[in-house]
């Protein structure tokens, strides 16, 4: 089960492609109200990769703001 609700932790976090493979940036420790807001203020390239991830369950971000 998603966990969804807007005080649940969450790691906003960014996917990218490099020369050595992916990375993982880190944007966003904390609520996941504040790391939604934080997602949506992102470019549109930016927010492609976008992921979000709880204690028990990982979602990209375009599902979650398309959903």
């Amino acid at each position: 089960m998603r966990t969804t609700y807007e005080s649940a932790t969450v790691r906003l976090y960014h996917l990218g492609d490099g020369p050595e493979g992916g990375f993982a940036e880190t944007l966003f420790y904390g609520p996941l109200s504040e790391a939604m807001i934080i997602a949506a203020q992102q470019s549109e390239e930016i927010q492609a990769g976008l992921f979000l991830a709880t204690d028990n369950d990982v979602i990209a971000w375009l599902d979650l703001s398309e959903g």
